[in-house]
């Protein structure tokens, strides 16, 4: 999906300043930068995913990680270092997912049980055989898994809404990219058999 430029100044200069404090706070250690910047991020992903679903068809293919992506050029400056831009797709794969849950929620209320939002997962979050598994039922299969293992639900959000690589999902966890690897098989698995088990299109 090719989104249209956002207008310019969307994101005022105040707004890209406070996302670049906070994220350096992220970085230095402060705790109460991530509920500080989270709303930030919000607004301008929610303006990002409102444009997009409303220039979609109604069958459309939503990519999650092209929004977190733009996000970023329009929030971010250019000369943060690489664990500033970590921490910042880590809050806007968090973001990403509550918005298009909330979504596809307002979507299943207004159809009665019908166009919930469907989201090609990439490859390497892939958790069926033919079929991406939609929103809210991916959801609900990763709260689960958090409830087991919250690190490789993290994984799998990371990646999948938040578009990180191995390499980048493994220094925002502190860990290895062959952990993240490895731990991703196991969560794909889990997925799987979760979503089967609950009787959710998986």
């Amino acid at each position: 999906m090719k989104l249209e430029p956002e207008e310019h100044g969307n994101a005022t200069p105040p707004v890209q300043e406070a996302v670049t404090q906070l994220l350096r706070a992220m970085s230095g250690g402060d705790q109460q930068a991530f509920e500080k910047l989270v709303p930030l991020v919000y607004e301008q992903l929610r303006k990002l995913a409102a444009r997009s679903l409303r220039s979609e068809r109604p069958d459309h293919t939503l990519r999650a990680t092209a929004l977190v992506h733009e996000a970023y050029m329009h929030l971010v400056d250019v000369d943060l270092n690489w664990q500033d831009r970590r921490h910042f797709y880590a809050v806007a794969a968090r973001v990403m997912r509550q918005i298009l849950v909330d979504h596809a929620r307002s979507q299943k209320r207004q159809k009665r049980g019908g166009g919930a939002v469907q989201i090609p997962l990439d490859e390497a979050v892939l958790v069926g055989p033919e079929t991406a598994p939609d929103v809210l039922n991916l959801d609900e299969s990763l709260k689960r898994l958090s409830d087991l293992d919250r690190r490789k639900a993290q994984i799998v959000e990371l990646l999948f809404f938040g578009g990180l690589t191995y390499e980048e999902a493994a220094g925002v966890l502190d860990i290895s990219a062959a952990t993240v690897h490895r731990e991703l098989k196991m969560a794909k698995a889990w997925l799987y058999r979760d979503m089967t088990q609950t009787g959710l299109p998986a």
